[in-house]
């Protein structure tokens, strides 16, 4: 396992740098603006599979910590001048609004199990919806508003490096968190959450740090999110974000972390094919339709997800080939 994690960081960073390496390269505005996308949601999505993925956690309110993110960088943005600083400074209000929470959240809804956690989860991001619809003082409410943007992030090749630098650094950093010793207690937790406190662990405390780690993750994918399009409306806060997370995970592969990058990849690719495929043929007008079949496939074909199903493989692989050595040297 260890030198499979080694070559999958070594995959990481040797994509990593043909990516960085693609605007200098091949210039496509279409192409950058996907890539950019796919790299925001990738993070989202990372930060929900450790919740998932890690931690055993099914929310569906993730899409309040993205929201968060996305308000203070665009409300910053439009009521203080455009510079790196407020840029910087809508980015960690974002991070301080969506730890204070997640700390709140996490220890009014973390206590309850399964399907009331979720439910919960849920109701909470419809309140934060609800407030956004209603403060239109601030919000503008199911409009929205645009903002500027400081001069150099206006490039489209500066935004999509400093995003695939967000996404790269944040992989790197959520894999050395989930394989620290709090990572490990994490997935002990998963697996068997009455056996690690029996061992004397508080499950609560070690499920609120993990919400919190995922929420302002969440928040920075919400914030670059916003600046990618200069634009904010209540649709950041709607259980479809929530929801999109989750797919790219779950088709990516649940507690990976590299899953959910190809799963967004996947998702986006799929979505941005689909809809001009309707220019063409009018039945490809009901894109979801085909994106569910999509899902479906990739269920069935890949039940652990694409990188947990080929993980897996190999894993098994290795095993029997250990397995028949001994067997001759015996």
């Amino acid at each position: 396992m260890g030198m499979l994690n080694n070559r999958m960081n070594l995959f990481v960073i040797i994509v990593g740098l043909l990516l960085f390496l693609l605007p200098f390269i091949y210039e496509s505005r279409t192409l950058l603006i996907l890539l950019t996308q796919i790299f925001i949601f990738a993070i989202f999505a990372m930060s929900y599979d450790l919740l998932l993925g890690y931690t055993g956690i099914v929310s569906f309110g993730h899409a309040m910590f993205f929201g968060i993110g996305a308000y203070s960088t665009g409300i910053i943005l439009h009521r203080m001048e455009s510079t790196i600083f407020t840029v910087l400074l809508s980015l960690l209000v974002g991070i301080l609004l969506s730890l204070v929470i997640s700390i709140l959240v996490g220890f009014l809804t973390l206590r309850l199990k399964s399907h009331f956690f979720a439910m919960l989860t849920l109701a909470f991001a419809s309140l934060f919806l609800v407030v956004a619809e209603k403060w239109r003082t601030l919000t503008y409410g199911n409009d929205g508003f645009t903002f500027p943007l400081p001069e150099f992030l206006r490039d489209r090749t500066y935004f999509y490096l400093v995003s695939l630098t967000f996404m790269i650094a944040i992989y790197f950093l959520l894999k050395r968190f989930t394989e620290s010793p709090f990572g490990k207690v994490l997935v002990a937790i998963r697996e068997n959450e009455r056996r690690v406190e029996s061992l004397g662990f508080h499950p609560l405390y070690y499920k609120v740090i993990a919400s919190v780690v995922a929420g302002t993750t969440a928040s920075i994918s919400g914030s670059l999110y916003v600046l990618s399009l200069r634009f904010v409306n209540t649709s950041v806060f709607t259980m479809e974000m929530t929801l999109d997370a989750l797919l790219m995970t779950i088709i990516g592969g649940v507690g990976t972390l590299i899953g959910p990058i190809i799963g967004s990849g996947l998702i986006e690719f799929a979505h941005h094919l689909l809809t001009d495929l309707a220019s063409i043929s009018p039945i490809f007008e009901r894109w979801i339709i085909f994106f569910g079949i999509l899902y479906i496939l990739t269920v069935i074909f890949f039940p652990l997800g694409i990188v947990g199903t080929i993980r897996n493989r190999i894993s098994g692989k290795g095993k029997k080939e250990k397995y028949a050595k001994k067997t001759v040297a015996g």
